[in-house]
C-alpha cells in the first residue's frame, strides 16, 4: 500500500487562488477539505439505507444475467472519496476484496479507516486516475460514483480502466451530472444558498445562522467546486467516449430529475446551518421526499422526459475477452 501523506484540512485564499492555475491542486485541497465531513455533508452512512442505494445503482445498470457469478473477487474504486460506493458495493455482496484510490490524501484516508472499521478487505493509494498504479489485468471489477466529470481527461482514464481490468471485467461509473441536470442543479442551489444566508440575517434567526467564519470558508469551498467540476455528459457522448476507450456491451441509463429539485435545494440548506440543528425529523423528510420523487421519475416521467434531461447518468461497459 502506498503512504498516504497528509491531507491539507484548511485551504488558505492564497491556496485556493494557486488553485485556480492548476486543475490537480484544486481537486487536492477541494476534497481534503472535504474529506472528513463529507458523508455528513451528503448524508453518507454504511448501514442498509446506503448500502440499498449503492447496490440499486448496480442493480439498475447491470443485466440480471450478469449477475449470477457475484461476488467480484478484487474491485477498484476510482475517484473513492470517502469510500461510500465501493464499501456499500463490498458489503451489499458485490465484491470479496477492494482498492480505493483518490487524488486526495484525506479521501483515502477516510476511506480505508471506514472500511477497516466496518471489517472489509480493503487497500487504499493516492492515484491520479489517468494513470492507474495497478499491473494490467488486476482487477474484475471498476467502480466510480461521481468521478469521470473530475478528470480532465475522460477518454484516457477509461483506457486505463480497461488496461487494469481483466478481460471480460466490468467497470461502472454513477452520479455523473447530465449538462441538462447541471443546469437546473446549479440555479436551485445558488438560488438556495443565497436565500438561506440572508434570512439567517432576520432577527430571532441567529441560532440558526453558521459562525461567519465557517461561512467564508464554505464560500472559498463553493468557489473551488467550480474548478473541480471540470465536466457535464450527454448519455450518447458519454457512450462513445467508454466505446472509443474499447468497451463493449456499452450502456447508459439515467435517473433523478424531479429527485433533483428537491435534493440539491436540500443539500444546499442543510450546508447552511449548523451540524444537528435539523434534528431527525429533518433527515427523514428528505430521504423520504428524494425517495417519493425517484418514483414518480422512474414510473411516470420516464415515459417522457429525455434521458439527458435528467440529473445523473451511469454507465457501464465490458473489457474485451
Amino acid at each position: 500500500m502506498t503512504e498516504i501523506s497528509e491531507p491539507t484540512t484548511k485551504a488558505t485564499a492564497e491556496q485556493v487562488a494557486a488553485a485556480f492555475e492548476d486543475n490537480k491542486l484544486a481537486q487536492i485541497l477541494y476534497h481534503d477539505w472535504e474529506a472528513e465531513t463529507y458523508d455528513e455533508k451528503w448524508s453518507i452512512s454504511y448501514d442498509q439505507r446506503c448500502i440499498d442505494y449503492a447496490r440499486g445503482r448496480f442493480d439498475a445498470i447491470v443485466p440480471v444475467e450478469d449477475q449470477r457469478e457475484l461476488p467480484y473477487d478484487r474491485a477498484l474504486e476510482l475517484g473513492c472519496g470517502t469510500g461510500f460506493f465501493l464499501l456499500n458495493l463490498m458489503q451489499s455482496g458485490v465484491a470479496r476484496r477492494g482498492s480505493v484510490t483518490d487524488l486526495s490524501p484525506g479521501m483515502v484516508k477516510v476511506a480505508t479507516r471506514t472500511g477497516k472499521e466496518l471489517g472489509l478487505d480493503v487497500d487504499g493509494r493516492v492515484a491520479d486516475a489517468e494513470r492507474i498504479p495497478y499491473d494490467d489485468n488486476t482487477f474484475d471489477l471498476v467502480v466510480g460514483h461521481a468521478v469521470l466529470h473530475h478528470i480532465p481527461d475522460v477518454e484516457l482514464s477509461l483506457r486505463e480502466v480497461l488496461r487494469v481490468l481483466k478481460p471480460g471485467g466490468r467497470f461502472i461509473f454513477a452520479g455523473e451530472p447530465t449538462t441538462v441536470g447541471n443546469l437546473y442543479a446549479r440555479a436551485l442551489a445558488n438560488l438556495t444558498w443565497k436565500a438561506t444566508v440572508q434570512a439567517m440575517k432576520l432577527p430571532g434567526l441567529e441560532s440558526w445562522r453558521r459562525p461567519q467564519e465557517e461561512l467564508d470558508e464554505n464560500s472559498r469551498a463553493a468557489a473551488l467546486e467550480w474548478v473541480v467540476d471540470l465536466h457535464t455528459f450527454d448519455p450518447a457522448d458519454l457512450e462513445k467516449m467508454a466505446a472509443n476507450a474499447g468497451a463493449v456491451a456499452v450502456r447508459t441509463a439515467s435517473e433523478e430529475f424531479t429527485a433533483a429539485m428537491l435534493g440539491w435545494p436540500v443539500r444546499t440548506f442543510e450546508s447552511t446551518v449548523p451540524p444537528g440543528k435539523l434534528g431527525w425529523g429533518w433527515a427523514k423528510f428528505a430521504f423520504g421526499g428524494w425517495k417519493a420523487l425517484s418514483w414518480v421519475d422512474e414510473n411516470v416521467w420516464r415515459h417522457v422526459v429525455p434521458k439527458g434531461w435528467y440529473y445523473n447518468v451511469m454507465i457501464t461497459g465490458i473489457k474485451p475477452s
